[in-house]
């Protein structure tokens, strides 16, 4: 029995280096596997990563533009405020000539003999007749005219 129990010693000697092999084998297999996924998991997040990037930079380039775009806006509602306080002035300078003209025009006629004033002239004035009255209406007509474009250009602010 001796015999057969060196023979069942060395069997289960073998045994477990089979067994501690297998699960060497095993384990590094696992491993290798285990590299292998890490390795993709690596190339995957380098190419999300430049595509991050990408969408980064053309974000900064979006924002970057969109700055420009206000700055843009910004300067130009600068330059219609000063070309309405310009066109402002044009008119306000508009509205003195023509009181200065109408001015000018009612001291002509009263001035000139040739010309019949229908104040001056009475009921019996011919239809060539100029009258003050004519004179203040087509004023008024133009400074209301010229008030009603002062008003919309100012809603239109």
């Amino acid at each position: 029995m001796e015999s057969s129990a060196v023979v069942w010693i060395a069997v289960a000697v073998v045994a477990v280096i089979i067994i501690a092999a297998l699960a060497f084998a095993a384990r590094s297999r696992r491993n290798k596997h285990r590299h292998v996924e890490a390795e993709r998991i690596r190339e995957d997040v380098t190419t999300h990563t430049a595509k991050v990037e990408k969408r980064e930079a053309l974000a900064e380039e979006t924002a970057a533009r969109a700055r420009a775009a206000e700055a843009e806006a910004e300067a130009k509602a600068a330059e219609a405020a000063r070309l309405k306080e310009r066109a402002e002035g044009h008119r306000g300078a508009v509205a003195e000539s023509r009181e200065d003209i109408e001015e000018r025009r009612r001291h002509a006629d009263r001035i000139d003999p040739k010309t019949r004033v229908r104040d001056d002239a009475g009921p019996d004035a011919g239809p060539g007749a100029v009258t003050h009255d004519d004179n203040r209406r087509d004023t008024a007509a133009q400074d209301a005219a010229a008030q009603e474009a002062a008003r919309r250009d100012t809603q239109r602010r």
